[in-house]
């Protein structure tokens, strides 16, 4: 007998409509919203409106956009996760030492999704990033610092559904390459991405195991490549963001 299946499906469509908004599409039609979440274009109005009915969305009539009431949802998760905010401490702590951005983040299916940052006072990424940005894992340090972590099995389920698109001629393309890549993160402890991401940005990260392998997330810090080599990174970055780590593992272990 088949297990029954106890999804909401009018709560999991609403879920996708309200992530079919983001950095660019800040302001969507009904049209819009259909096209990138495969709803009529009846069912998207009725989400759309009811999200307006309850302060999430506005409208001027014709485009639909979110309101800073959302991020309520948000705040419910990271008020709750008390970690965080030693996490967030140890990323400005790392942002003020280097002058650099420093990010928290966790795996959220194929993808990294931000819990926490740290940006530098210059801006190194075209693509704008803060709470809730999520990434492709492959492409990105945290991703490959996480992605290392995980079981065998584990590993084979995410490379059987992850797309392993390339962002620039950098990123790892293959299976192979990346088991490759994630060889070398387990037996060094860090990853580091060249331009993988985004031509011009290079990054190095560490992951931080918490009991709940689901809830364990990585910690990174980035920065221009004509500023900073990989070297550099290694010998100067890799020592702080691993103080970092013990520091938010002797609080994910003291709870």
């Amino acid at each position: 007998m088949a297990p029954r299946d106890e999804t909401v499906q009018s709560l999991v469509r609403g879920i996708a409509v309200i992530r079919s908004f983001d950095a660019d599409h800040r302001r969507q039609t009904i049209t819009d919203v259909s096209a990138r979440t495969g709803l009529t274009r009846a069912a998207a109005r009725r989400f759309l409106i009811t999200l307006c009915e309850t302060g999430l969305a506005r409208t001027d009539g014709k485009h639909y956009e979110l309101t800073p009431a959302i991020l309520e949802i948000a705040q419910a998760y990271i008020s709750s996760a008390s970690e965080l905010e030693v996490v967030q401490g140890v990323l400005r702590d790392l942002s003020e030492q280097f002058d650099e951005s420093a990010s928290a983040a966790m795996m959220d299916s194929t993808d990294i999704i931000y819990v926490a940052r740290a940006p530098a006072r210059h801006r190194i990424m075209t693509i704008g990033l803060g709470l809730g940005t999520r990434l492709p894992a492959h492409a990105t340090s945290m991703g490959q610092a996480l992605l290392s972590l995980m079981n065998p099995r584990e590993l084979e389920v995410y490379l059987s559904s992850a797309k392993l698109d390339a962002c620039t001629r950098h990123t790892l393309t293959t299976r192979s390459a990346l088991r490759h890549r994630l060889d070398e993160v387990r037996d060094h402890g860090f990853a580091i991405v060249s331009e993988e991401l985004e031509l011009g940005l290079r990054s190095i990260a560490v992951p931080v195991r918490n009991r709940n392998p689901r809830s364990s997330i990585a910690i990174n810090i980035s920065a221009q490549t004509a500023r900073v080599s990989a070297e550099e990174m290694i010998e100067r970055f890799l020592p702080a963001l691993q103080r970092g780590l013990r520091h938010i593992q002797l609080a994910l272990d003291g709870r």
